[in-house]
């Protein structure tokens, strides 16, 4: 069993459940898929050469806390087949004080679910433990043959992912506002059992078979006795040389990474993956006995991070990739010429810490330099461009829609027939949920906004001034 670390308080701290869980969960990860261990000792390496390589990114990441969190920090994904799963899916992730962030439909790139991330929000959580894990519910509405939908909701609708105790410790944790170290012991021990991996079906050979031909994310939902964990990804600071060196280390990564281009200052999220495993699983048959066959859905990640973008940002960002995938509709089987299309068409994009903020395209934490005080206060650009206020990027802490799609669409098992129409539905995944998702650009424009404000009142600028400028910042994203 984990051990959890004795808290001096009568609750142990929600951080604290969430890194043995955290870590619990990458070793049964690790012990299930080995190649995952050579994924994590592959990054560690690349990571030591860059901060090694470079004694600014080691001092930007020690002044911004990453540094402290970055060999711990990792995100993870599992797929839910019913809005009650969704619903104590979030209670359990509350317990850890991880809550849902943001709304992603995947119906966009033809995968029949809608998401959100569940991870911590405050700063000293994040530098605690960033643990984050996206999290998807299958849309049956969106399965067109009768009786495939029909047979999914009768599988989802016997299957319990959640053990007894498991529900009364989260109801113990709601009730008494935290755990104590004995129940949080357990809450580890029980919650990491509704991830783990089962080699044994809940359907028949052909019944799988069926839900594969029409999706295999489909399939890998619906067959199964849980949402076992499919991914576990650390994050590197240098992911061109990590896809480089994966074949070194024996892993057959995927033909492109996912996301912008390499860059000076890196923006959003970049992924990569090696491909998924084939594993043998024991099938259910009519007389009792079980017939062998094999499902793919595990694999491993890696991911950069890069400044949060704003709205504008976005939209900006959204526009460019849309034009490098119309010139290369066929990235995988041409992967120089996306590359080449990739950074030329990103030229567009200005990569230059000051003109992303002057643009209002990314996000911002500010201080005072005590070297240069500002002489007045007008124009909150002017005193920046002067770096009479420090700039630091704020570290995207979500994920990309597309990306994400991409990601699941490389590691199924390329036999999906049936396509599924984009579908947004925010409000039913929410009645789903249980409670409204937090809107990621609201979340970090409050971060700016509350460190400009810090940094104003520390330079001792009056309150109308402050408005001032907080009024300019707002109206250049």
């Amino acid at each position: 069993m984990p051990k959890i670390k004795i808290s001096s308080q009568q609750r142990v701290a929600v951080s604290e459940i969430r890194s043995n869980f955290a870590n619990a969960m990458s070793d049964m990860y690790r012990f299930e898929v080995p190649l995952y261990g050579t994924l994590l000792d592959m990054v560690k390496q690349v990571n030591q050469l860059e901060l090694d390589k470079k004694p600014k990114l080691r001092e930007q990441l020690e002044e911004t806390h990453e540094l402290q969190r970055l060999s711990s920090e990792r995100h993870g994904a599992i797929r839910l087949g019913k809005a009650d799963e969704l619903f104590t899916m979030r209670r359990l992730f509350g317990v850890m004080g991880m809550y849902p962030v943001s709304y992603y439909d995947l119906t966009e790139a033809g995968i029949p679910v809608h998401s959100t991330a569940f991870r911590p929000l405050q700063k000293d959580e994040l530098s605690s433990n960033p643990f984050r894990i996206f999290t998807s519910l299958l849309r049956l509405d969106l399965i067109k043959d009768e009786n495939l939908r029909q047979q999914a909701d009768e599988l989802l609708s016997r299957r319990s992912i959640f053990s007894d105790n498991l529900i009364r410790l989260i109801d113990t944790s709601e009730q008494q506002n935290g755990l104590n170290v004995e129940q949080a012991q357990q809450f580890v021990a029980e919650a990491l059992q509704t991830f783990r991996w089962h080699h044994q079906a809940t359907v028949d050979l052909d019944t799988y078979q069926h839900f594969l031909q029409m999706h295999g994310l489909v399939a890998d939902i619906v067959c199964f006795k849980g949402p076992h964990i499919n991914h576990l990804t650390p994050r590197t600071l240098n992911i061109d040389e990590a896809q480089q060196l994966m074949s070194d280390y024996g892993l057959q990564a995927k033909a492109i990474i996912e996301g912008p281009p390499q860059r000076k200052h890196p923006i959003l999220l970049r992924q990569t993956s090696f491909k998924a495993l084939d594993e043998e699983i024991q099938f259910q048959q009519i007389n009792g006995e079980s017939e062998v066959g094999s499902h793919t859905a595990r694999f491993g990640e890696i991911e950069q991070r890069g400044i949060a973008l704003t709205a504008k940002g976005r939209e900006l960002y959204d526009r460019l990739l849309n034009e490098v995938r119309l010139a290369v509709p066929d990235a995988v089987n041409n992967v120089d010429a996306y590359y080449h299309q990739l950074g030329d068409i990103f030229q567009q994009f200005p990569d230059d810490l000051i003109q992303l903020h002057n643009m209002g395209l990314a996000y911002f934490s500010y201080r005072v330099n005590p070297h240069k005080l500002p002489n007045s206060f007008s124009q909150l650009n002017t005193l920046v461009t002067n770096h009479e206020i420090l700039i630091q990027p704020i570290t995207y802490e979500d994920f990309l829609p597309v990306s994400a799609a991409g990601i699941f669409q490389s590691n199924l098992q390329g036999q999906e027939t049936q396509l599924f129409s984009r579908s947004h539905n925010q409000q039913l995944f929410e009645k789903d949920l249980g409670c409204k998702v937090i809107n990621e650009f609201d979340y970090y424009a409050k971060m700016q906004i509350d460190s400009l404000q810090d940094c104003l009142q520390q330079l001792r600028v009056d309150e109308n001034q402050q408005k001032q400028l907080i009024k300019q910042l707002e109206g250049t994203t």
